[in-house]
């Protein structure tokens, strides 16, 4: 019989839901403020949502008062409770049990007496063990030895760290699918986009995360994946180059967003926007200059590839410029993203009616000579920030951040993560909240 053959009501929907078309959808409630997640299971619910999942942050933050909630406004829903179980598999699936869990989650990694005696505790209840198979080495092998003892589930999981650095269950659930009977889930960052492509590769639950609980409209977010699920059958697309997912990512981020998903680093001090709207992402260019000296700076735009970043340092001399229109015409010429100097720029007016993005420390008539002195492409501070040929520079009215070349993809994504938590609390302060009230501060002070 096919995996997805012969599922009974309660496997394909949950207690009392009409079944549906495409797979199972989950959302995890990976949030810490019980109130808010409540309501975002509300939202999620009224957009399709099948599963409710109360998420490790959440059980930690609330305790098993977090499924008991659930399973009080939704009672005719499953409700997971992702234990991540590593030890006492009997003691912490009874809990979850007796609180209101229909799921209870395991580590794959756990021991197997560990395994063995949650399934007996799982089969006691009169719930299902989902098998968590996140940061197992071979998650195939596993995952047929987690049948074999008896696991309800399996769960092909990449978490939220491993998705930054790009991995996705998409990359093994086929295989996973073509080796076990019992459901198989997947959860990692999938979204209305990649969502099927999941279900196409043989999940039966879905479980979806941020891409949902982080909208500003959940119920809409919750709608598409929902319809996602229920539509035609996809197969995996191309992927973009990492480079140009780098470039789209950062474009679509703020430079605050950015530094606080490098926790506070990056950030170039004294560096200011010459036009305020003005936005740049590109690849670090450097140039190391002296005393106003402009003949390296211009001669770096010739070597600079299109979309690239140059990064002139000019010591922080202040009172002279190695920047102008003449040169911020020859960038643009060139096609470069933009130019940030630790130093002066002059021709202010002419640099904003070209509505390029020039950032510096200071704006001064004088010029410099061309003699020649400096480097190009060395290793050189700027905004007393180390900046490297090839890490990736971002500018915007807030000032300009310098991202490190090998962690590029990675805090690209936690940036985009770091604006769609944003993008919740920005709706819930406009329902009324408070930030204070929103973040519930108080609780989170130090004691």
């Amino acid at each position: 019989m096919s995996p997805r053959a012969g599922r009974s009501d309660q496997e394909t929907g949950g207690q009392g839901q009409s079944k549906r078309k495409g797979a199972v959808l989950q959302v995890a409630l990976d949030i810490t403020e019980l109130d808010r997640a409540v309501q975002i299971a509300a939202e999620a619910v009224a957009g399709g949502a099948d599963w409710l999942e109360a998420g490790t942050p959440l059980i930690k933050s609330e305790g098993m008062a977090a499924v008991r909630a659930l399973r009080a406004a939704f009672p005719g829903h499953e409700i997971i409770a992702d234990m991540k179980i590593a030890d006492t598999g009997a003691i912490e699936v009874e809990m979850a049990a007796k609180a209101g869990a229909s799921v209870v989650c395991i580590l794959a990694v756990a021991d197997d007496a560990v395994i063995a005696e949650a399934v007996r505790a799982a089969d006691l209840y009169g719930v299902r063990l989902m098998g968590d198979l996140i940061s197992v080495p071979d998650p195939v092998a596993r995952a047929r030895e987690l049948e074999r003892m008896g696991v309800h589930i399996v769960n092909a999981h990449v978490g939220i760290d491993q998705q930054m650095s790009g991995k996705s269950p998409l990359d093994v659930l086929s295989e996973i699918r073509s080796g076990i009977s019992v459901p198989l889930a997947a959860a990692g960052g999938l979204d209305a986009a990649t969502a099927p492509q999941a279900a196409a590769a043989g999940a039966d639950i879905v479980i979806v995360g941020s891409a949902v609980t982080k909208s500003a409209d959940v119920a809409a977010s919750a709608r598409a994946v929902r319809a996602a699920l229920d539509g035609p059958a996809l197969t995996r697309g191309e992927r973009p180059s990492p480079e140009s997912a780098v470039r789209e990512i950062l474009s679509s981020v703020s430079t605050p967003n950015i530094s606080d998903a490098m926790h506070r680093k990056g950030a170039m001090a004294g560096i200011v926007p010459v036009c305020r709207d003005a936005r740049m992402v590109g690849r670090a260019v450097t140039v190391q200059g002296f005393a106003g000296d402009w003949a390296k700076p211009v001669e770096a735009v010739d070597i600079a590839e299109p979309g690239d970043v140059l990064v002139i340092s000019n010591d922080g001399v202040t009172h002279v410029a190695c920047w102008g229109e003449l040169a911020t015409m020859s960038a643009m010429q060139r096609g470069l993203s933009g130019v940030v100097i630790d130093g002066a720029a002059r021709d202010i007016d002419d640099i904003r009616r070209l509505r390029f993005p020039v950032f510096s420390r200071a704006v001064a008539p004088n010029a410099g000579e061309p003699k020649g002195f400096g480097e190009i492409n060395a290793e050189v501070r700027c905004g007393g920030q180390l900046v490297r040929p090839g890490d990736w520079i971002a500018g915007d009215a807030s000032g300009v951040v310098v991202v490190p070349r090998e962690r590029a993809a990675e805090i690209a994504r936690r940036a985009l993560e770091v604006k769609k938590t944003e993008e919740r609390i920005r709706e819930e302060i406009r329902r009324g909240g408070t930030l204070s009230q929103v973040s519930d501060l108080i609780r989170w002070e130090k004691k």
